[in-house]
C-alpha cells in the first residue's frame, strides 16, 4: 500500500543535510515520521536530496522506497550500532604529524586528510543495493533522489541526481545539476570533510563534502519538482552556545579546524529555509501580469523544518569518553565540541542523537500530521 499514489497531489520533497555524526539526529525524526504513517506505507516522498553524511542516509531510505518504514529500521540498525573504526581507520597514524605533513604540501596513501575513510566504503558496500534505486523510480514509487558534492577545482556545489525521464540538469549561480548513476563514488564524495576525509575522483574532477559551499541547499529539490519540503537540519543554529563562546587561551590546530567545518556544516540551510519564507510572505503580493511581463516564474513552497532543540556540539562532550584514545591525544575534553560531533561515531552518542530527533519529531505531531494530511 502506497500513500503517495495519486498523481494529483504536489510533490513532496525531503532534504537531509550534513554534518558527520550529526545525521543520526535525521534517523530519529525519520522514525518519528514513520511511526505516524500506516505500517505498510511506501516512502511519503517523491524527491530526495541529501548532502554530505545526510546523502548516505537519503540513498538508503530511497533503496527501500517500497516501504518506508523497512527503510528507517535499516537506517536504525546502522546507527544504533555504528563505530568510529566502521568509519574510519582509527590507527591510521598521528593526527598532529599528517596535520604538519599537510602544511608541507605533503600527500599520505589516501590523499590530504587526517583520517582514512576506507571503512566507511566497506560499511556503504555492505548495506546499499545502488540496483533498487532505478528500479524504485522506474515503478513510480520515487521521482528523483539528489546527492550533492563541492567540486574543488571550481568550488562549485554539483548536484548529481537519478531520476525519472523529463528531469533536466540546471545551472544556477556557483551551483548545477547532473543526471548520474548514483554509486559509492557519489556518496563517498558527498561526505568527504575537508581535512579529515581524503577527496574523491568521479571523472576528471575532485570533488569534497557537499555542504562547502552549498548556498541553496533547497535548490536541488525544487529544481527536481518538490513544491513541498520536509527539511530535517542538524547544525541546532538556532541555539545559544554559552560555553563555548568562552575560550581562556589561543585555539589549539583542533579548534581551529573545528571552528572551520561549522562554518561550513552550519548556517546555509537555515539561512535558506528562511529566504524561502520571506519568498512565500511575497509571492501573494506580487501581480500576475508583472510576472507574466518580466518572465519571471514564482511560486510558494509550502515547508516544514525540524532541526535540533538542543546544541548537537554540547550534547557531543557529554560523550567525550567515547572517542578513540588515539584521537583523544589531539582532541582536548575541555576544547571545543564541533570537531567532535563531526567525528564522533560512536554508540552513545549517535543513540543520544536519535532520541532527540524522534523527541522532536513527536513535539510537531501535528505539523507532520497536517503536512502529510494524515
Amino acid at each position: 500500500m502506497g500513500i503517495l499514489q495519486d498523481p494529483h497531489k504536489q510533490k513532496i520533497g525531503l532534504i537531509l543535510s550534513g554534518g558527520g555524526s550529526r545525521a543520526a539526529y535525521q534517523v530519529g525524526v525519520l522514525r518519528g515520521i514513520a511511526n505516524l504513517l500506516p505500517k505498510d506505507s511506501s516512502i511519503p516522498f517523491h524527491i530526495i536530496a541529501g548532502t554530505s553524511a545526510g546523502a548516505l542516509n537519503a540513498v538508503s531510505l530511497a533503496t527501500h522506497a517500497q516501504r518506508f518504514r523497512t527503510g528507517v529500521r535499516t537506517l536504525e540498525y546502522v546507527w544504533k550500532n555504528l563505530r568510529s573504526d566502521r568509519v574510519y581507520d582509527t590507527q591510521s597514524g598521528t593526527l598532529l604529524s599528517k596535520a604538519i605533513a599537510m602544511l608541507g604540501g605533503k600527500k599520505n596513501s589516501h590523499g590530504v586528510a587526517l583520517l582514512n575513510n576506507a571503512p566507511l566504503l566497506a560499511l556503504l558496500t555492505r548495506v546499499i543495493d545502488f540496483k533498487r534505486l532505478q528500479h524504485n523510480i522506474d515503478v513510480g514509487l520515487l521521482d528523483a533522489v539528489s546527492v550533492t558534492a563541492s567540486a574543488y577545482s571550481t568550488g562549485e556545489s554539483v548536484s548529481f541526481y537519478q531520476g525519472m525521464r523529463g528531469l533536466a540538469d540546471w545551472e544556477g549561480p556557483h551551483r548545477i545539476g547532473l543526471r548520474a548513476m548514483l554509486g559509492l563514488e557519489h556518496l563517498m564524495a558527498s561526505s568527504a570533510i575537508p581535512i579529515i576525509f581524503p577527496a574523491v575522483q568521479i571523472d576528471n574532477q575532485y570533488y569534497g563534502d557537499g555542504a562547502i559551499r552549498q548556498l541553496a541547499p533547497t535548490s536541488p529539490a525544487i529544481h527536481l519538482g518538490a513544491q513541498r519540503i520536509l527539511a530535517v537540519g542538524v547544525s541546532g543554529n538556532k541555539l545559544k552556545s554559552p560555553l563555548e563562546d568562552e575560550l581562556s587561551e589561543s585555539p589549539s590546530l583542533m579548534q581551529i579546524i573545528g571552528h572551520i567545518l561549522n562554518s561550513a556544516f552550519v548556517d546555509t540551510l537555515d539561512n535558506d529555509l528562511e529566504f524561502l519564507r520571506h519568498m512565500n510572505d511575497v509571492i501573494p503580493h506580487v501581480s500576475s501580469r508583472s510576472v507574466e511581463r518580466h518572465g519571471i516564474h514564482l511560486r510558494e513552497v509550502e515547508l516544514l523544518e525540524i532541526s535540533p532543540t538542543q546544541e548537537l556540539n554540547l550534547v557531543a562532550m557529554e560523550y567525550y569518553d567515547e572517542l578513540p584514545k588515539q584521537l583523544s591525544r589531539y582532541i582536548k575534553q575541555d576544547t571545543t565540541g564541533t570537531l567532535l560531533s563531526l567525528i564522533l561515531f560512536e554508540r552513545g552518542f549517535c543513540n543520544a542523537l536519535w532520541k532527540l530527533g524522534y523527541a522532536d519529531a513527536m513535539a510537531k505531531e501535528n505539523e507532520i500530521r497536517e503536512f502529510f494530511e494524515l
